[in-house]
């Protein structure tokens, strides 16, 4: 009687699971130059170890109290992902964490990346993570870590995911936290570089439904496309704030993120004060005013969905705002007298004339915190 050989079974490899070991090692390979870039006091580790390093008192603080934040970069990725803008988005990622640190005061450290995608492409992967490092360059940030994750199933073959995450010190007691802003502040705006990393979902609602051309030069500029002013990277503020931060020159900071100006300032006011904003201070960029005619939005909900050109708010005593203007001017940044706080319940006003925004009639928007 003859004997049935047993059924074939194949022998099954984590790659031909859709995840490949090597690819991974390769890429933290190919960007140890890149995170080497990124060292500064208190971090001078190689990356590819289970943690990272820092030593605060390196970095120059005697009594410090740690700062922490995390973010991402929304629905601007599926831009870069669809118009190979992959070198630009780590420094969105960088800048929304740093930008969210110095508000609290603190100086950012060190920082770690998370990037999540379907099926590792290392030139990919490696052009997001130079952007990233770039971030952390202009932020005076050590890249210490990440992690690199793929995740067949997870998404869609060509899509990624990324989160960062950022530790900064600032020495106890000279933390921001609001409580020095008074009736009587001046608000100084900081101009954005575009549309910074929130709204995006609006934007790409109004691309499909107005069927934008974003490889073709922008209506309101025939010398750049549009895609262009769309990706700019988001501004990092840090070199040129902390320092009128550090000493003492600052009552209170609002990075102008999702919720706009409307909702942002009032999260660093007191109860009892009242954030007063003139729209006409400044001139409305023309992507802000090409967003708003496209989609016929009202200035209001403008104000609290897009920073409408300016990326992060300081409150200053009356007597200092001449000259953290000159200061920031100085250290390259476009600065704007955007308003004061007065006494009233916690909130913020925008309001603007009729020839502001778009407009022909006077209008108002006001958020309470």
């Amino acid at each position: 009687m003859s004997q049935k050989s047993p059924p074939y079974t194949p022998s099954y490899t984590y790659e031909a699971a859709g995840v490949s070991i090597d690819a991974g090692n390769a890429l933290v390979k190919a960007i140890g130059p890149l995170v080497r870039a990124t060292r500064r006091p208190g971090a001078n580790g190689e990356i590819g170890g289970f943690g990272g390093f820092f030593d605060p008192r390196a970095a120059g603080y005697k009594d410090p109290l740690l700062v922490a934040g995390n973010d991402g970069v929304g629905t601007k990725l599926k831009l870069a992902i669809e118009y190979n803008r992959h070198d630009t988005v780590g420094i969105d990622l960088v800048a929304m964490c740093v930008n969210d640190l110095i508000v609290q005061g603190a100086e950012p450290l060190f920082f770690l990346d998370y990037f999540a995608c379907a099926k590792l492409d290392n030139g990919i992967a490696e052009r997001v993570i130079a952007g990233i490092a770039e971030g952390c360059v202009i932020a005076g940030s050590a890249l210490i870590g990440g992690e690199t994750a793929e995740m067949p199933g997870m998404y869609a073959p060509g899509d990624y995911d990324l989160a960062g995450f950022c530790v900064g010190a600032v020495e106890r007691g000279e933390q921001l936290t609001g409580d020095k802003v008074a009736a009587g502040d001046v608000l100084l705006g900081v101009a954005s570089s575009g549309i910074h990393s929130n709204g995006y979902s609006l934007v790409r609602r109004l691309a499909a439904d107005k069927n934008w051309r974003l490889d073709r030069p922008a209506l309101f500029d025939a010398d750049r496309l549009l895609i262009d002013y769309i990706a700019e990277p988001t501004r990092i503020y840090v070199a040129s704030v902390l320092p009128a931060v550090r000493r003492g020159k600052v009552h209170a900071l609002a990075h102008i993120t999702g919720g706009g100006l409307l909702e942002n300032i009032p999260r660093v006011l007191p109860a009892g004060l009242h954030a007063h904003i003139d729209a006409g201070a400044w001139e409305q960029p023309r992507l802000m005013a090409f967003l708003q005619a496209q989609g016929n939005i009202e200035p209001g909900e403008m104000a609290r969905t897009f920073n409408c050109g300016v990326g992060m708010v300081l409150a200053v005593a009356a007597a200092d705002a001449t000259a953290v203007a000159a200061e920031l001017t100085a250290a390259g940044e476009c600065v704007f007298t955007i308003g004061d706080v007065r006494s009233g319940a916690r909130g913020c006003t925008v309001t603007g004339g009729g020839d502001v925004w778009c407009t022909r009639e006077a209008w108002s928007a006001t958020h309470l915190a």
